[in-house]
């Protein structure tokens, strides 16, 4: 692994899109110039996006930063976990794939590496929302 490679990846969800740059490193995770923990209102969303670096073994290697844009914390959450996924394909991608603990075998497993898809639907004319009907009334 050489000291000055930069592995990146984008990941979506929902309305969210996550640029994600992965280094070698000590586990640091910021998120829009920030501590992860600082950014994410809630751990369990944190948990959340870190789980394809604890499924793989690689919670302290890594150093990451993610720019993220639109959406929710939710969506934010889920595009970020997308993009580190895929950043960690691009660094195992030149490895042999058949070893048992090879990354995409791992990541595929746990559901990782499909984008969840997902979005709000439109919504239709003449009703409240994508399928609320406004309310009906006899009289």
């Amino acid at each position: 692994m050489a000291d000055n490679k930069v592995w990146t990846a984008t990941g979506r969800r929902k309305r969210s899109v996550a640029q994600v740059r992965m280094t070698a490193g000590k586990g640091k995770i910021t998120v829009n110039g920030k501590d992860v923990n600082e950014y994410m209102p809630f751990a369990v969303l944190v948990m959340d996006l870190k789980q394809p670096l604890v499924a793989t073994g690689n919670e302290d290697k890594f150093d990451i930063d993610v720019t993220v844009r639109g959406g929710g914390f939710s969506g934010q959450t889920g595009a970020i976990r997308l993009g580190i996924t895929r950043a960690l394909l691009a660094f195992d991608a030149d490895a042999d794939q058949s070893r048992e603990d090879a990354y995409r075998k791992v990541l595929k497993t746990n559901g990782f590496v499909t984008r969840d898809p997902r979005v709000k639907e439109r919504k239709k004319p003449g009703l409240k929302k994508a399928r609320r009907a406004p309310q009906f009334s006899k009289r």
